[in-house]
């Protein structure tokens, strides 16, 4: 096999969920969000083991994602969408009982013509300035929409992952200027949120990247292991070139493993001459550029070439990963290729 191996600890998932679970206040339920496909791990596996760990409760980004997790999950588990319901979106919110988060008058408008009855949710904008109703807003149509029946008021938290960061007191008083007297459930904190406290919490949290071993969430289990094939090695003389742009020169005698992936598989060129792979804890560096289908190795020092290369796993995370490219583990972790073949162990879906 030429393409990269992601195995996916459903476990380590589950267990991931249980423990920010406790770490939520007491009566708070924890939700699941499984958007942009589990954030790449595999939307259908991660949502049955995370159902199967306790949560009934799951957020996506798009009708379309809510639709398939449906197909995934049966009927039961409430699945709310985060864009709202937009145009087109009727039949999918209303033929797999999706609830649609809506964030303007514009959408209050269209789901409540469009299907009266369905259940609804309402997110709110405290400050973050990307989605949700906005205090003015808010406070023209709070009195027709409360009494329709929302089934959740939220907010999302745009520096939770910085715990001293001065928007997440603003955040939360916002928070409370919007909502506080209306009887209706409340949620403002996703993984970070939980992390800041029982004051975050309120009725549901939202962990995310937890879930998956992503911080700020420290304490998780690690989740993901990416391995890579070893295709081709060559031996290369001091002052030879590798790779695209002659970007790494020998300095000695190398042996170069040349390895099955590239940024067409997630693993971005700002990760050329920087990265680390790994043979069981010793380290290999990444020699020259990333190109679309393959990278070079220097396994000069390994005492035998291996099969394959781990560049995800126990020595190197996705956020330790994201910060050789100077980016973040979200986007690590969702940018993982279609190529790249997913493998489950643990749980039981």
């Amino acid at each position: 096999m030429a393409t990269a191996t992601l195995t996916v600890d459903l476990d380590a998932v589950a267990a991931n969920w249980r423990a920010l679970d406790r770490r939520s206040a007491e009566g708070t339920q924890t939700a699941a969000v499984v958007k942009a496909d589990a954030y790449g791990l595999g939307l259908a596996r991660v949502a049955r083991a995370l159902a199967q760990a306790g949560a009934r409760r799951f957020f996506v980004a798009v009708a379309e994602e809510g639709a398939a997790l449906r197909q995934a999950l049966g009927p039961g588990p409430q699945i709310s969408v985060l864009s709202g319901h937009m145009p087109g979106d009727a039949d999918l919110i209303g033929g797999h009982d999706l609830t649609p988060m809506l964030n303007s008058i514009d959408q209050i408008q269209r789901h409540l013509e469009a299907l009266p009855d369905h259940p609804f949710g309402l997110q709110l904008d405290t400050g973050m300035n990307r989605l949700g109703l906005g205090i003015g807003a808010w406070e023209a149509v709070a009195p027709l929409v409360v009494p329709a029946g929302p089934v959740l008021l939220m907010s999302h938290l745009a520096c939770a992952d910085e715990p001293d960061h001065p928007m997440n007191a603003a955040q939360l008083a916002g928070f409370h200027q919007m909502t506080d007297g209306i009887a209706v459930p409340r949620s403002l904190a996703a993984t970070g949120g939980i992390l800041l406290g029982p004051q975050f919490h309120f009725d549901l949290t939202r962990p995310g990247i937890g879930l998956y071993g992503g911080r700020p969430f420290d304490a998780a289990r690690p989740a993901v292991r990416l391995s890579l094939p070893v295709i081709q090695t060559r031996e290369v003389a001091a002052g030879e070139t590798v790779g695209y742009g002659a970007t790494w020169t020998a300095e000695e005698p190398s042996v170069i493993a040349t390895v099955g992936a590239g940024y067409a598989d997630g693993l971005g060129r700002a990760l050329s001459n920087a990265a680390m792979l790994w043979d069981g804890d010793t380290p290999c560096p990444l020699v020259g550029r990333v190109s679309m289908d393959l990278i070079t190795v220097d396994v000069t020092h390994l005492p035998a070439v291996p099969d394959r290369l781990d560049i995800l796993g126990p020595q190197q995370s996705a956020d330790d990963l994201a910060d050789v490219a100077g980016t973040i583990g979200y986007e690590v972790l969702t940018g993982l290729g279609a190529r790249c073949q997913r493998r489950y162990t643990g749980g039981r879906a």
